[in-house]
């Protein structure tokens, strides 16, 4: 990804980080409990982070059935359909924030990656993977973030 496409990408980011403050001053802040709102917060990190690596995201919080849960990101690496999961922690002490991706979530994913994909207008189905992206939020230092590609498969 170029120099310039990476800046503005910062700069969208900045922005919009910038907003979310600003509705907070004024009292517009989300009522979610604040679990939830980490989880946010959490997403759009790790949107904005596979953006800057060149990924091209389709879907954010995707749903559109009956089935239950959704993909918290649906992004192109090049060929591949990436189905990611991401998961936010402001606290490393105890557990990884990719182990919370049990065998219920993945089954969950799966189902609801293979809903995706029959949607989908082409009669040849992609390349795909399940990748995790893992954001820590720990006081007084910065934000990491992770990608885990491949982190689980189709089958068990």
């Amino acid at each position: 990804m170029s120099v310039l496409s990476n800046l503005g990408i910062k700069a969208i980011e900045r922005g919009v980080a910038g907003l979310d403050w600003l509705a907070e001053r004024r009292g517009r802040s989300s009522r979610l409990p604040k679990h939830l709102q980490t989880g946010e917060r959490g997403e759009e990190a790790a949107f904005f982070f596979l953006r800057r690596q060149g990924f091209t995201v389709v879907a954010r919080r995707w749903n559109e059935g009956p089935l239950p849960g959704d993909v918290d990101l649906i992004a192109w690496q090049g060929d591949v359909l990436c189905f990611l999961e991401v998961k936010t922690r402001t606290s490393n002490e105890v557990a990884t924030a990719s182990s919370a991706v049990d065998r219920n979530k993945r089954r969950t994913l799966r189902r609801l990656a293979g809903q995706y994909l029959r949607r989908l207008p082409e009669s040849e189905r992609p390349e795909t993977r399940f990748d995790i992206v893992t954001v820590y939020e720990l006081p007084g230092k910065p934000r990491e973030i992770r990608l885990i590609p491949a982190a689980f498969g189709w089958s068990e």
